[in-house]
């Protein structure tokens, strides 16, 4: 834990990496509190609003060794890989823990994903086992005779067909489970990204990642935990930002984390949840900050009782700032991060009033400096290539059978993010934009080319380009410039009849909102498409 501090350089100074040969995250973030105060609660699931139900570490670890135990007998071992396809709700904590207990890799997949998102990635990473509810096994089983690598589809709120029944697969397991003695830098999770051309990549993390995200996340929380802190997000626990930046940092400090994920995003909801549950921490990515901010004075409407919150994948402004200032009373921190390397810069009002517009200073124990072509350092405020020194335990240990990717992710010692930005005299980080084609919308990062494979899959469709269009809500929206097939006429029909069919084969959240036809795509000679030319048709 970070120690409190008055000032920056006093916090840089007095901190320094404990990462013992031996780590486990299911432990660490489970029997570790199961055994010293078991009654303790760690997760209030509200996923069925009618009866919101408390989990204790106790329950958790018992659960948890049940389902660690099914797997084994199921053929899981250590370095197989299970998925977890659920929103947020006990049973995703509980897969991750117990897959990590057994030295499995685990693996969040989105429910809003399509049947070719999830083939992809159940295809890519041999994924042996999925955790699913109903819906999600419907999707699975339309896909199953081309996925060798899939045994089984455990469902939680039922089964149907071969499928098992989640409950009744555990109910006569040991409460016991013998924790595989895992090495903190052996493999625990793969998170997918969101790649600018062709499919997306593995990151593979090590159970030390958990770790490696402590500062960022003690650091944006004003140090985190503090005595009553109870934290939620709606932000979904598929994605790193809400399972590692979240859940596991919460359960791991031994703090409540409320289990609610909307299938709609709605202010008032979302306040009423924090009210409801007296929330005291939460992370806010942007998009729901601006949504929450279309209420009049939410204050004097809902009883908050807010000590932090944490944003994060854009930018927020002067404004956006103020208004939460204003609304909770407290400074809004905002902390910089990808999949590969999470959590390693991070703005801290107590100890250094905000910068709108600057993100904020690199977390303790993460060297972050803006590069040149070659690798040198740039003098403050001379723009480069935003770069993290390794090694470092939250980076990610490579993609997965992807070598080539993993080598390109990096010069010399520096893993590079392929964002643009620069430091300011005293040492904020101002990001200026990306080096890469990856669209942000909604707190999404969404790449182009998953989009692409899905609308060239359309028999209308010859070939199709994807690119971000500014948007004052989104930041930015998904925009399609596609040639149609000989005999195909361009027609409003024609775009929603696309648009809905990129929601259904890929994801409600990537669908292109804009769709424009076009007679052909601008070209390099190689024959990859010129997208910063499309983005200057508008």
């Amino acid at each position: 834990m970070l120690k409190r501090v008055s000032n920056y350089d006093e916090l840089i100074k007095s901190f320094n990496w404990h990462i013992p040969k031996h780590f486990n995250i299911g432990f660490e973030v489970c029997d570790h509190w199961a055994e010293t105060e078991p009654d303790k609660v760690a997760i209030i699931d509200v996923s069925n609003n009618d009866r919101p139900q408390k989990y204790t570490y106790k329950q958790l670890k018992a659960l948890s060794n049940q389902l660690a135990n099914a797997l084994t007998r199921l053929g899981v071992k250590a370095g197989d890989r299970t998925a977890v396809l659920l929103p947020q709700t006990v049973e995703t904590a509980l897969s991750h823990i117990a897959t990590f207990k057994l030295g499995g890799i685990s693996i969040p997949l989105f429910t809003l994903f399509g049947v070719d998102a999830l083939e992809y990635r159940i295809e890519n990473a041999g994924i042996k086992v999925i955790v699913t509810d109903t819906s999600g096994a419907t999707k699975l089983n339309s896909i199953r005779h081309n996925l060798p690598s899939l045994e089984q589809i455990l469902v939680i709120d039922g089964n149907a067909d071969s499928d098992i029944d989640f409950y009744d697969l555990i109910k006569n397991e040991s409460q016991e489970f013998e924790i595989i003695n895992t090495k903190s830098a052996d493999p625990a999770l793969i998170t997918y990204t969101s790649g600018t051309t062709g499919q997306p990549k593995g990151a593979l993390h090590a159970h030390r990642s958990l770790l490696g995200h402590l500062p960022g996340v003690e650091m944006s929380h004003y140090f985190f935990p503090e005595p009553e802190d109870k934290i939620w997000t709606p932000a979904d626990w598929a994605w790193i930002g809400g399972l590692m930046d979240v859940l596991m940092p919460a359960l791991y400090h031994g703090v409540p984390v409320v289990a609610c994920r909307f299938e709609k995003f709605s202010a008032e909801a979302a306040f009423d949840l924090i009210e409801q549950h007296q929330i005291r921490n939460l992370f806010l990515p942007p998009t729901a900050l601006k949504l929450m901010r279309t209420i009049d004075s939410p204050e004097k409407h809902w009883n908050l009782n807010v000590r932090t919150i944490a944003s994060a994948g854009e930018t927020l402004g002067a404004e956006l700032l103020e208004w939460g200032k204003q609304t909770f009373g407290i400074s809004i921190n905002e902390f910089y991060g990808q999949t590969e390397c999470n959590m390693i810069v991070s703005a801290c009002a107590e100890i250094m009033p905000a910068q709108p517009g600057i993100i904020g200073r690199p977390a303790p124990g993460h060297e972050v400096e803006v590069i040149n072509e070659n690798g040198e350092i740039k003098p403050h405020s001379q723009s480069g290539q935003i770069a993290v020194r390794s090694p470092d335990p939250v980076m990610f240990l490579g993609y997965w059978n992807n070598t080539q990717a993993t080598k390109d992710k990096y010069q010399g010692d520096w893993l590079l993010t392929g964002d643009v930005g620069y430091k300011t005299e005293d040492g904020w980080l101002k990001f200026i934009g990306r080096d890469d084609d990856v669209i942000t919308s909604s707190g999404y990062r969404i790449g182009p080319g998953e989009i692409e494979d899905t609308l060239i899959k359309h028999p209308a469709v010859q070939i199709a380009a994807v690119v971000g269009k500014p948007d004052p809500d989104r930041t930015e929206i998904v925009k399609a410039f596609i040639v149609l097939k000989d005999h195909n006429q361009a027609s409003k029909q024609l775009k929603t009849e696309i648009q809905n069919w990129v929601k259904v084969q890929l994801a409600a959240h990537e669908y292109p909102r804009e769709i424009e036809f076009i007679k052909e795509l601008p070209m390099t000679t190689t024959g990859k498409i010129i997208r910063r030319q499309l983005r200057e048709y508008d």
